[in-house]
């Protein structure tokens, strides 16, 4: 017997709906605190001395420091009908300038597409999520497409 679809029309009305835009300030601790999180030395994320003689000119952030922003809650427009989600994994791409000390950086979010997918945990509904990092300046610096699979877990 073949298993119902859980996309609904709901959620494919959701498709390319862009989430209210939610503004980040962009602070030096908070660029030091991720480099050291992530384990990255380099003095272009902590000192403004090194930083200003770079090719950058000042303090910039981690490539991956954005996702840190997280994008408006309301993002979803449909219900997620199983309990436990894994990352499937980020695709990023930097397009604008790089993300300084101060930027205050907008970011949204869009559902992509949908599709379901029979595994080992059985059905699973595979979730891409686009979201946009914008800066002060309406620059689009970064976008990132993220993979969520949703699934019922077996027992």
């Amino acid at each position: 017997m073949a298993q119902q679809s859980v996309i609904t029309q709901k959620m494919r009305d959701a498709l390319g709906v862009e989430s209210q835009p939610v503004t980040y300030e962009v602070e030096k601790g908070a660029i030091r605190r991720y480099a050291d999180a992530i384990g990255d030395p380099n003095p272009i994320y902590r000192n403004e001395k090194v930083a200003r003689r770079s090719r950058y000119g000042g303090i910039v952030a981690p490539p991956t420091f954005l996702r840190s922003m997280e994008a408006s809650p309301e993002s979803d427009p449909f219900e997620n009908v199983y309990p436990e989600v894994l990352d499937g994994g980020s695709e990023w791409e930097y397009p604008g300038p790089p993300v300084y000390a101060g930027d205050q950086i907008t970011v949204t979010v869009r559902p992509s597409d949908f599709r379901e997918r029979m595994g080992k945990l059985g059905l699973m509904l595979f979730v891409i999520r686009e979201y946009r990092y914008s800066n002060q300046l309406g620059e689009l610096v970064a976008t990132q497409r993220s993979t969520y699979i949703y699934y019922q877990p077996t027992e």
